[in-house]
């Protein structure tokens, strides 16, 4: 819902494309590829991430018995896993959210946070270099 609403807002303040659903401004392209590098150096980022890497210790630690339990559980693992990628998601309006292949690089990125040993570094280094090409896109407009 929250990524209609912005959707919505960007289309009115004509900052995305109604066509290909990118933005149309560098500035705000640069701000969102910031934000994105900013928020996978937070501990908030690195939080959420430990606990969606490790679905099973979530499941044995949080148990709760019934279908009300289990509704419990999936809605607060699913704000984990929220407040893991959510940024990572706004992404999509940079490079257009039906274009299939910025899809796939964004899920890679995801994909390799939470499966690869070494993936909560490979969150930190891809912050930084988010954040960097966000800075470049910031100088250049």
């Amino acid at each position: 819902m929250a990524a209609t609403l912005a959707k919505w807002g960007l289309e009115w303040w004509a900052l995305l494309s109604p066509m290909d659903m990118t933005t149309t401004s560098a500035r705000l392209g640069g701000l969102l590829f910031l934000a994105a590098g900013l928020y996978q150096l937070t501990p908030l980022k690195q939080a959420c991430l430990l606990v969606c890497r490790s679905p099973f210790d979530f499941v044995v630690n949080h148990w709760r018995d019934g279908a009300v339990g289990a509704l419990r559980m999936g809605l607060s693992h699913g704000l984990y896993c929220l407040g893991c990628c959510w940024i990572l998601m706004a992404l999509l309006f940079v490079g257009g959210v039906m274009n299939l292949l910025w899809v796939a690089v964004l899920a890679a990125v995801v994909l390799v946070e939470k499966l690869l040993p070494l993936g909560v570094w490979m969150a930190r280094i891809g912050g930084l270099l988010l954040a960097a090409y966000g800075i470049g896109l910031l100088a250049m407009s």
